[in-house]
């Protein structure tokens, strides 16, 4: 059993708890769906920034340039950069997947307040910390931000790799397209295109593209070094165990919207 078998293997108990969590049963609706990406739009933009903390590391974007000597990670990365920050939505421009998300929430009337109020803290030079408090973030996905940004400040580039490879969700997207097919009126429905696209898009890269180059970067960067690989586990499965405690937080929110609606 190679490496990365051994930390699919040695993982396998917290993917299962993901894929099998009685969040996916409660996504119904697509009032489900905006509660769902309201919250989960804050994963989507921290898995960017463990995305250019990689390519920072793995890659000199120092003037005067120098090589960094390791030209097979570097390629992984910055091809994994060019889909992620400058992929083509469905009119053919350029914008990152964040984006691209952003576009998809505002077309289903998801809240997009309180990410682009973080966004905003953070383009005028707030701290991360101040702006997390300044949106008053829910305490969990305070965490689950401070996790990501605890794992980028160790600059240990397969420790990042591995949180970035091994603490994303496959599930969802199926449960959004059948959602989303459920809720149009006819093949006309043009309500959630920007969403279908980018779930769309969201399978075909990950799947056929970034997952497996993802793992190649976790295989080379850990090489032969034991430390390495353990040190790797150990962040996959930290990375794992706030996934599933920020699914927690979005079913909570979905049954409480839930039992308002039927209150009322």
């Amino acid at each position: 059993m190679n490496s990365i078998s051994y930390i699919e293997s040695q993982t396998k108990l917290l993917r299962n708890k993901i894929n099998n969590h009685s969040l996916y049963k409660n996504l119904s609706s697509i009032e489900d769906v905006k509660t769902f990406m309201e919250n989960h739009v804050f994963a989507v933009w921290d898995f960017m920034s463990l995305l250019k903390a990689l390519q920072s590391i793995l890659t000199n974007n120092n003037v005067p340039w120098t090589p960094k000597g390791n030209g097979t990670t570097a390629r992984f990365i910055n091809e994994i950069v060019m889909g992620e920050e400058s992929d083509l939505n469905e009119n053919g421009e350029a914008k990152s997947h964040f984006e691209m998300y952003i576009d998809s929430m505002e077309q289903i009337n998801a809240n997009t307040n309180q990410i682009r109020k973080f966004i905003s803290l953070l383009e005028n030079k707030s701290t991360l910390r101040d702006a997390i408090n300044i949106v008053n973030l829910d305490p969990i996905l305070k965490n689950f931000i401070n996790f990501t940004f605890d794992v980028i400040k160790s600059e240990k580039a397969h420790c990042i790799a591995s949180a970035f490879t091994f603490g994303r969700e496959d599930v969802i997207p199926d449960m959004f397209l059948e959602i989303i097919q459920k809720s149009k009126t006819d093949s006309t429905d043009q309500r959630y295109s920007k969403l279908l696209y980018y779930l769309n898009r969201h399978i075909e890269i990950d799947g056929d593209e970034h997952g497996p180059i993802s793992l190649k970067m976790v295989e080379n960067l850990c090489g032969d070094d034991t430390k390495k690989w353990d040190e790797a586990l150990d962040v996959a499965k930290l990375a794992l165990k706030q996934r599933i405690k920020l699914w927690d937080l979005i079913n909570r929110n979905i049954n409480c919207n839930n039992d308002i609606l039927i209150t009322n």
